[in-house]
């Protein structure tokens, strides 16, 4: 199975590949550097339009984000667990998609 559970606290844990890590913290720093430049505009005054079109950038790219790990998650985590018998991760994945799409 290529999730780790651990149930300290309630808390669960997966093991990512190296490669998955890396590209997931590739974005993550790309979209931190966004929000800097946002920042940045803000400080400078820039007209609300410049800052509106950075923003929609920014929100894009936190999409994308989301799409990517969704996708991972769904084809390890949720595809063993139903291997596996556990039906319930349905009704989790349903619950974590509704608070997605608000």
């Amino acid at each position: 199975m290529d999730c780790d559970r651990e149930c300290s606290c309630c808390h669960k844990t997966k093991m990512r590949p190296e490669a998955e890590v890396t590209g997931l913290i590739n974005r993550l720093n790309r979209i931190e550097g966004q929000i800097r430049g946002i920042r940045g505009m803000v400080e400078r005054s820039a007209y609300c339009p410049d800052i509106l079109t950075q923003v929609a950038a920014a929100n894009a790219a936190l999409n994308g984000f989301t799409r990517e790990l969704l996708a991972s998650h769904i084809k390890t985590c949720v595809a063993d667990d139903i291997r596996a018998g556990q039906d319930g991760v349905i009704d989790e994945l349903v619950a974590l998609l509704q608070k997605l799409m608000k």
